[in-house]
């Protein structure tokens, strides 16, 4: 109800689409392609922000722009699927990205040597692979490509035959948007929250000229303010590469040489402000400390705008802003948590691994107990207020791949009802990783001086589309992706693509 009752105003804000795009548009090759996710964001957050701030940069971007209204991240809607998602073309039954915090029955503990039966939790790529993430720059040496990534924190698994630490970008099944602008001979750099964003740089991990992971958890992560201070370092990223230089302790595997051709990266203020400020009850607006995210990375997409301006580039740069994720529940008043410890005991069977958040990835330590797990599930349902619960063939029917044959899927995927967290911190009042419309619809639009169409496209359309999009718009062949051939993905509406992935 409350995401349909922004449908008029999203109609007005941009103009109801049409089935003809901007020939300027689909025919135009741009120097460059910038692509930010504002972590969180919400596709109805749009009209409201408009609404507040009718003179800021994101009303000023759509007025030049395509707004996607009904735009779905990844499912799950974990801020690294929903990333690579963005950039390979593909879900995570193709990309085998799943969570930061998953599981895969071939792969060995961390410092394992590769001894004894595979599996345990052995994909957990975040702050916990750094050296030590209670600094920004952990690293003896920093400038090193993955040189903030200590190789005896990695889960271990079997190349060529030999046990080795496997990296980030290693666990990526299919090549992403900077493997192929890079293979091109683009110049490519990324930004993002923890160095296991390393994973962009796809399987052959040579997709960035530059990487800038500087560690958000050495930050108080639950303070807005200190957050705005690390989203300034991923501002002053863009601002520098858009002058061809890079910032101290960047990861450089080819000097810049000029602006680069594609790079992007995240804010994450936003994402912050949701999990602990929200929404206000009843009304849903804003509260002053998302408002105070909101204005501070509007300003900073005006600077991204300033800049390119000053270098006489603004016309020939396309700009996608597309959340990874958003968060749930909108509704504040909806909210209720649930300790996440009850879940495993609730199967009734050893579990190898339970991720949790606004959704449970069940991963089983023995596939033939899936049943009697099932139906212990089933028995719970009430006191761990589950809403579906996906597992066996459903799984595979609605395209998260078949467990039996993946070492990656998870088993059992259990979807509470809309507001639970399967948490024990009190620090959160919201989360992001689940299925629900509050998870998944995004804000996502494209913007740039030569669409002089705009338009607000309601159909669903994935935010995988984005990858294709980002390699038509760059002269680049969009089949070049694996994901994107995987899974017939087609380019966004106003490029060329139908206005819906359900024609």
């Amino acid at each position: 109800m409350y995401l349909q009752s922004f449908a008029l105003a999203g109609a007005a804000l941009c103009g109801v689409a049409t089935a003809t795009a901007s020939a300027a548009v689909q025919d135009k090759v741009f120097k460059h392609v910038a692509v930010f996710s504002i972590d969180g964001l919400h596709s109805s957050d749009i009209p409201k922000w408009v609404a507040l701030k009718p003179q800021g940069t994101i009303a000023k971007l759509l007025e030049h722009g395509y707004w996607y209204q009904n735009a779905l991240t990844s499912s799950p809607s974990d801020s690294f699927p929903g990333t690579i998602n963005l950039v390979t073309g593909a879900s995570p039954r193709n990309t085998g990205i799943w969570y930061d915090d998953s599981y895969d029955r071939t792969l060995w503990a961390p410092k394992s040597n590769c001894a004894g039966a595979p599996g345990a939790e052995t994909v957990l790529y975040d702050e916990s692979i750094d050296y030590d993430d209670t600094k920004l720059w952990s690293s003896p040496n920093p400038t090193v490509v993955g040189g903030n990534i200590n190789p005896a924190n990695l889960p271990m698994g079997k190349v060529g035959g030999v046990c080795k630490p496997i990296y980030p970008h290693q666990h990526v099944r299919v090549n992403t948007v900077f493997e192929v602008a890079h293979g091109a001979g683009m110049q490519t750099a990324y930004t993002d929250k923890h160095p296991a964003y390393d994973l962009v740089r796809g399987p052959s991990g040579e997709g960035l000229s530059v990487g800038y992971f500087p560690e958000i958890q050495s930050l108080d992560s639950t303070n807005v303010s200190q957050i705005i201070t690390y989203d300034t370092s991923h501002v002053n990223a863009f601002l520098a590469w858009i002058k061809g230089q890079t910032p101290a302790n960047t990861e450089i595997q080819e000097k810049l040489t000029g602006m680069p051709a594609l790079f992007g990266g995240n804010f994450q203020a936003v994402s912050v402000a949701q999990k602990t400020h929200g929404y206000k009850a009843g009304s849903l607006a804003f509260t002053d400390p998302l408002a105070t995210a909101v204005t501070f990375v509007d300003n900073s997409l005006g600077s991204v705008v300033d800049a390119l301006t000053t270098a006489g580039v603004y016309n020939d740069t396309l700009i996608f802003v597309c959340a990874k994720h958003g968060q749930a529940p909108i509704d504040p008043t909806t909210y209720r948590k649930i300790d996440n410890a009850l879940i495993a005991p609730a199967t009734g069977v050893n579990v190898s691994q339970v991720t949790a958040d606004d959704l449970a990835m069940i991963w089983l330590a023995n596939q033939n107990d899936l049943d009697k797990a099932v139906d212990g599930l089933e028995k719970a349902k009430a006191a761990l207020q589950i809403d579906r619960i996906i597992s066996g063939e459903l799984l595979t029917r609605e395209g998260y791949g078949d467990p039996k044959t993946d070492p990656a899927v998870p088993d059992i995927i259990v979807v509470p009802q809309l507001g639970v967290i399967y948490t024990t911190s009190t620090a959160k009042i919201a989360e992001h990783g689940g299925f629900s419309l509050d998870d998944t619809n995004v804000a996502c639009f494209v913007s740039s001086p030569v669409i002089t169409d705009n338009k607000t496209y309601t159909g669903k359309v994935s935010t995988k589309r984005v990858a294709p999009t980002i390699l038509k718009a760059l002269g680049l062949d969009p089949g070049a992706l694996q994901g994107v051939k995987l899974e017939d993905t087609d380019v966004l509406p106003g490029f060329g693509g139908s206005d819906s992935d359900d024609e």
